[in-house]
């Protein structure tokens, strides 16, 4: 019982708001330790667990890249580019990126798009630069709104539309534990067709709260336009 301590080290962790991945590195060593393990052991499941799971880390090798391409210009770019649409506005073009990563996801794209590569270099400046076309500079609350709502779509797209990928671990793990536990031979096709209809009701939903969200923008943006006028006019 007393390895379970380590789960008291992430909830306390957790709980005072400490960095994820210092209290989830000292759980396991405390874990590891109170189980019996030295320290060399310790350190050696680690490693075991990171060459496991390397395409789990391989995002940072990327980031590097990633930060190299934004600071030589490649969010000014990105807004450069969609200022060249006029009619793809904010929530026009976030419905668009969900279509496109959750087809994706579908045929096993899974790491083509993704927050650190897509989201935050590229998806975040358009949807922003589409706001500001037409509305001129947000306020940060305004910013924070599309890049919550920029983060949605792909997390909405990935999974919805993973699911439908036959090799995927999700469904490979829900054949095998059905077919181990229940005796049945169910096939991943099976659960992939089952997947469309699921895949399909996320994209109109998500797609319509995302094509809401111009309404909302305008809503917000000329009321804070109104609200500004009226100061600099009492001012005077």
């Amino acid at each position: 019982m007393i390895v379970l301590l380590g789960v008291l080290v992430v909830v306390i962790g957790f709980a005072t708001k400490r960095n994820p991945l210092l209290v989830v590195g000292v759980a396991g060593i405390a874990t590891g330790l109170l189980g019996g393990l030295s320290p060399g052991k310790v350190l050696a499941a680690f490693g075991n667990g990171f060459a496991g799971s390397r395409a789990v880390t391989i995002f940072a090798i990327t980031l590097p890249v990633i930060g190299l391409l934004e600071r030589y210009g490649l969010q000014e770019q990105a807004r450069n580019l969609i200022a060249r649409f006029a009619k793809l506005t904010t929530g026009r073009f976030l419905a668009l990126y969900l279509g496109l990563r959750q087809i994706g996801a579908a045929v096993g794209l899974t790491n083509v798009f993704g927050h650190a590569q897509t989201v935050r270099p590229l998806a975040v400046p358009m949807a922003e630069g589409a706001a500001e076309r037409k509305y001129g500079q947000l306020p940060q609350r305004t910013r924070e709104k599309v890049r919550s709502f920029s983060a949605s779509a792909d997390n909405v797209g990935l999974f919805f539309g993973e699911d439908v990928f036959l090799a995927v671990g999700s469904i490979l793990l829900i054949t095998g534990f059905v077919n181990t536990t229940y005796g049945t031979h169910l096939e991943p096709l099976q659960l992939a067709l089952w997947a469309i209809p699921t895949a399909v009701c996320a994209f109109v939903v998500h797609g319509w709260r995302l094509l809401r969200l111009d309404r909302q923008l305008e809503r917000e943006l000329l009321t804070a336009h109104v609200h500004d006028t009226a100061v600099v006019e009492a001012a005077k």
